[in-house]
């Protein structure tokens, strides 16, 4: 009879965790998406139906068109907000994903070096060079991804403050207008 060495059961407990942490990441992520949206359908139906009782006591028609301006204007702006707080959700599963991802490519590269020393322990006479070759590989291989993920983790930031920056310029700019939107209703 076989029995399974101690490092293997660790692995497969650890791939499990990770997996759990996974799903647990995007059922919070999915649950913040949900509760964001119940709270905009339900601040979407009060505002509805208070609009519809002041709406329903206007007599005079420009009254009721500047009431219909007044109620839209307002809509660009909640727009944005929901679209940034989406934004902020996914990101912020993006980014636990993304260090679950590191953990794990930093977990596997250490069970392969330590694989490797292994092999180099128990290698017949003569094969170094090839025991420090497979070495020099891996460690390529590591310097690769670990530039490859600095410059993947450069371009996001960018792009989020790019982002960050786009968001902030649409409400400047709506709050810019508001003045000139509010100047006729108090005319």
């Amino acid at each position: 009879m076989s029995t399974l060495p101690t490092q293997v059961i660790a692995s497969q407990k650890a791939s499990l965790d990770a997996m759990l942490a996974f799903q647990n990441t995007a059922f919070t992520s999915l649950e913040k998406l949900v509760d964001l949206n119940l709270r905009v359908a339900r601040a979407s139906l009060d505002e509805f139906a208070e609009n519809a009782q002041q709406a329903a006591v206007l007599q005079d028609p420009q009254q009721v068109l500047a009431f219909a301006n007044a109620a839209v204007q307002p809509s660009h702006e909640k727009a944005v907000a929901y679209s940034k707080h989406v934004y902020d959700i996914v990101s912020e599963m993006q980014t636990q994903m993304a260090k679950l991802t590191e953990n794990q490519i930093s977990e596997a590269q250490k069970q392969v070096s330590d694989s490797i020393d292994l092999l180099a322990k128990n290698a017949p006479a003569g094969s170094e060079s090839f025991v420090a070759l497979t070495k020099s590989i891996l460690a390529n291989a590591n310097s690769a991804y670990d530039s490859f993920a600095k410059a993947a983790k450069q371009a996001a930031e960018v792009t989020e403050s790019n982002l960050a920056a786009a968001t902030n310029a649409t409400f400047e700019a709506a709050e810019a207008a508001k003045p000139s939107r509010s100047a006729p209703k108090a005319s």
